[in-house]
């Protein structure tokens, strides 16, 4: 048996009171890229299931800020929680005492294919024609999903449920649970990971099994991690280090894994072909996390001197733009010889919200995030350190900012190369129309964002620091080299399952707006500083 609730949800779900008025969210104060996702699962008889999710979850915020949900089994049923909202106001201590189980999924989003509705937040549930559920949390994006669309067309004797969810996931869940009706989960799964294209990290469950698996390629992290008294599987060892599980192994890229009371095993369904994202290092991962056995703090401070030794500059003092480009700044500031100083201050406290501002609170733009230690930065030439940009409107308030607050020069370097190409396997720029730098080269851009001076670490410094080989990573959004083909951009974009029609690109520099015009949430991005 097994059922799907929510605050005002019980067993058959319609639309709950917290999805029926849904309020525009402020335009983003942040040019960077958008995570993806965080999947967590646990298994493990005797522990508090559900708060070892919640826990994990908060663990992998970073990764996606628009929904949360756990899914827990106790062996009879299973019970789905979900809600928009961060992790920590999605949940309370009651929500979580009411879920009691020994296996658990969790989930927190960050959408790439589907709006930011109720019915797309994850887990995903669907039941099986014996009244099994499957409970399914995703992290990437796959590039098939209109062929699988059709395939969840042409099942014959089910009916799609009445959730009304238009994410790939959702579509995944659907086949997995038609297959099971037949195989059971496990053949089920064998045989659909197959036919799946794109990244993809996943957490599923039944009743009495935790399952996870990864891509070919791996773009995607995914990790597995050791309890007293049982498994983890999470998309980043950080996650695991939060609920005390000892990290074992990476799940391997074309790997299926199962875990229940005779123990756990594995099984390959694809011929492994490494490609994890370089991105993930710069950037999306926490920098207490270890991909591929490499540190990603150390990888950031590693990209750091490498800049400093590309693009060195006379200056008086290295400022990060927090959080993300402080590894990067001390790394620049080692390799430059030049002191390291915090210029500017972040709001720690500045999440997702749905409270718009008033027209005045708007036009003061990045303060709301970053404020200038004015002391710090009066008279001072800077060199400013920043992960990435993206379509420059953040760097641009930030020059502008620094120089009103009386600093003499603004050099900024850049700790990942120009973006040139959206992504397609779950990271959120814009459609190639809107990258700043694919339609300006370096000097463009500098004189775009106001700065004295511009760098950016290069393709091979950057590779270098990660101490991955090239041909094991994917830099797609850098070289434009896709190492999963793509589909015709008919079948791509976010809202390629709903009926809203996808934003026309107006086409790069040359005219020319290519194959890849479409990009994950370009319908928003001009809205987005």
């Amino acid at each position: 048996m097994s059922s799907v609730r929510n605050e005002h949800v019980s067993p058959a779900p319609t639309t709950p009171a917290a999805a029926v008025s849904e309020p525009e969210p402020e335009p983003e104060l942040e040019s960077g890229p958008r995570e993806e996702c965080g999947v967590f699962g646990v298994w493990a008889p005797g522990e508090d299931v559900s708060k070892m999710t919640y826990y994990g979850l908060y663990a992998l915020q970073h990764r996606g800020q628009e929904a949360a949900g756990i899914a827990v089994s106790d062996g009879r049923r299973t019970v789905v929680f979900k809600d928009l909202g961060l992790v920590s106001q999605v949940f309370d201590e009651q929500t979580l005492s009411s879920l009691q189980g020994h296996l658990a999924v969790g989930h927190c989003r960050y959408s790439t294919t589907g709006a930011t509705t109720w019915e797309n937040a994850q887990p995903t549930f669907r039941t099986t024609a014996a009244g099994s559920g499957i409970a399914l949390g995703h992290n990437g994006n796959l590039v098939n999903t209109a062929e699988l669309r059709d395939d969840v067309g042409r099942l014959e004797g089910r009916r799609r449920s009445g959730l009304r969810a238009t994410t790939d996931s959702d579509l995944v869940t659907e086949l997995l649970a038609a297959g099971a009706d037949d195989l059971g989960v496990y053949e089920s799964a064998m045989r659909l990971l197959p036919r799946l294209r794109g990244a993809f990290s996943l957490t599923f469950a039944d009743e009495s099994t935790l399952y996870a698996a990864r891509d070919p390629q791996g773009v995607r992290p995914l990790v597995l991690g050791r309890l007293e008294r049982g498994w983890v599987v999470a998309s980043e060892t950080a996650a695991l280090d939060i609920v005390g599980a000892s990290f074992v192994r990476e799940v391997e890229p074309g790997e299926l894994i199962a875990i229940d009371a005779d123990g756990i095993r594995s099984r390959r369904f694809a011929v492994p072909e490494p490609k994890g994202c370089v991105f993930e290092y710069v950037y999306l991962a926490r920098p207490d996390t270890h991909i591929s056995g490499r540190s990603v703090y150390d990888t950031r401070v590693e990209i750091g001197r490498r800049l400093a030794e590309e693009h060195p500059v006379d200056a008086d003092l290295v400022i990060p733009v927090p959080e993300s480009g402080t590894p990067a700044a001390i790394g620049y500031a080692q390799g430059s010889g030049l002191p390291y100083g915090q210029g500017l201050v972040k709001n720690a406290y500045v999440g997702r919200t749905f409270i718009q501002p008033s027209q005045t609170i708007r036009q003061l733009g990045i303060r709301l995030k970053l404020n200038p230690l004015r002391n710090v930065i009066r008279g001072k030439r800077l060199v400013v350190v920043d992960d990435s940009i993206v379509r420059g409107n953040t760097q641009r308030a930030l020059v502008r900012m620094l120089r009103e607050a009386g600093a003499l020069e603004v050099h900024v370097r850049i700790a990942s190369p120009p973006v040139r190409w959206p992504c397609f396997y779950g990271i959120d720029f814009a459609s190639r129309a809107e990258l700043i730098a694919n339609g300006a080269d370096t000097e463009g851009v500098r004189r775009s964002i106001g700065s004295d001076s511009l760098g950016y670490v290069s393709v091979d410094q950057m590779v270098a620091a990660s101490e991955q080989p090239r041909s094991r990573l994917c830099c797609a959004c850098f070289d434009g080299d896709y190492p999963i083909p793509l589909p015709e951009e008919a079948q791509l974009g976010k809202n390629l399952l709903e009926d809203v029609p996808e934003p026309q690109a107006s086409g790069s520099a040359s005219g020319d707006p290519g194959p890849l015009a479409v990009g994950y949430g370009a319908g928003e991005a001009l809205s987005r500083p």
